[in-house]
């Protein structure tokens, strides 16, 4: 693969910020010597990203995707990686789970891959949660893990950790195109190569989100909940620092993977607020203006590459009632953020009042967030869930 490499990176106490990268090949065949004077340019081989696929578990949130559309993510991933299916789809008065696991199932008989699935709703797996004092994610009356895709994604990570896994990804059920699925996990492996610190995430930048219309396809360089997101989170940075930036154009980056060492110490934030909130725990606890219970974080630094993705993204679109409560979710985590002053809370507040989303006399809600998972024993999770065999392994 062949990067460029970032025109700019943004230091924000300790954490770097590099701007968007372009993928200039997908495979940039051999190594040449020639090609070693090349300064403005990441040549990473082959073997390099096939090696990190072997570290990556790759997390796929599911909730009632069409099975079509999940097999054709599981068929994008590239075969070295754990999978792992993280479903909360219904289970009465059709089965839809069972449907996912079939689908799993026939998938691993013709591939042989590595998967692992379990059910977010599953009692066995708030149980190991709740004997590992990790309560955070547990809904108070049901006692089970709560919906949303950020207590996916936790679950998703400690399964990760069972598995022994470096890094972890994760990857949106609802893409069309096995091939930008296989891209996205490709970027991964390439940010990962290209890291100094342990610490590290990688944001994939859509080139282009395809909108169908009458006339035709229209590719759209910006959804219009991203292009919102990012221009809040660049305000927090650029009220900081004192000079504007447009560094961030990730907010929203579903398609994103971490360290290991990384995603164990982030605090997360439930439902679709948790890819901003990634971002926003990182500046407020990395960032210098406070103190950090991670000093050796402060001393390696934090990396958030930036990739922008060949391959457009098709998604299932999902209607106005969705969007209008992702930029919600979005705007309030910012919103409640210790570096969000007053004038950007008035700010913040206006613009969802000119959408129609809240009043502006109201506050936003503020969504519940969970502790870092580091706290939670992993010898005790993993024995509780195979003592009550609640996840299916295939592989």
């Amino acid at each position: 693969m062949r990067v460029e490499i970032p025109l700019y990176t943004e230091r924000f106490g300790s954490v770097m910020i590099h701007d968007v990268q372009r993928i200039l090949e997908l495979d940039s065949g051999k190594r040449e010597a020639a090609e070693e004077n090349i300064t403005t340019i990441h040549k990473i081989e082959r073997d390099e990203i096939e090696k990190v696929e072997d570290r990556l578990a790759i997390v796929i949130p599911v909730k009632e995707e069409k099975l079509k559309l999940l097999e054709g993510v599981l068929s994008g991933i590239p075969h070295d990686c754990v999978v792992i299916v993280v479903s909360n789809s219904q289970r009465s008065p059709i089965n839809r789970f069972k449907m996912e696991v079939d689908t799993l199932a026939r998938f691993y008989r013709f591939t042989r891959r590595k998967m692992l699935v379990i059910h977010q709703k599953d009692p066995a797996l708030a149980l190991a949660f709740h004997e590992t004092g990790y309560l955070d994610i547990l809904d108070g009356e049901e006692k089970l893990v709560r919906d949303g895709k950020a207590e996916a994604m936790i679950i998703g990570i400690m399964l990760a950790k069972t598995v022994s896994k470096d890094f972890v990804g994760f990857i949106d059920a609802d893409n069309y195109i096995p091939g930008a699925v296989n891209e996205y996990v490709k970027n991964f492996a390439a940010g990962f190569c290209m890291a100094e610190s342990p610490y590290v995430m990688v944001r994939n930048s859509w080139k282009y989100k395809p909108k169908v219309y009458d006339r035709g396809l229209y590719f759209k360089k910006w959804g219009r909940i991203s292009e919102t997101t990012n221009k809040y989170l660049n305000l927090i940075i650029s009220n900081h620092t004192g000079f504007e930036t447009e560094i961030i154009k990730t907010g929203n980056a579903g398609e994103h993977a971490m360290s290991i060492q990384l995603a164990d110490i982030l605090k997360y934030s439930s439902g679709f607020s948790a890819e901003p909130f990634e971002l926003l725990y990182i500046l407020e606890e990395f960032g210098g203006l406070k103190p950090t219970s991670h000093p050796e974080v402060i001393e390696r630094g934090v990396e958030i590459f930036q990739i922008e993705t060949r391959n457009p993204h098709f998604h299932e679109d999902k209607g106005e009632k969705h969007l209008k409560e992702m930029l919600l979710m979005s705007l309030s985590v910012i919103y409640h953020s210790p570096l969000c002053d007053q004038n950007l809370k008035s700010t913040i507040l206006n613009e969802l009042s000119s959408q129609n989303i809240l009043d502006k006399n109201l506050q936003p809600p503020k969504p519940p967030t969970m502790s870092s998972p580091k706290s939670i024993n992993i010898q005790t999770f993993t024995k509780r869930l195979e003592e009550a065999k609640t996840f299916t392994v295939f592989g």
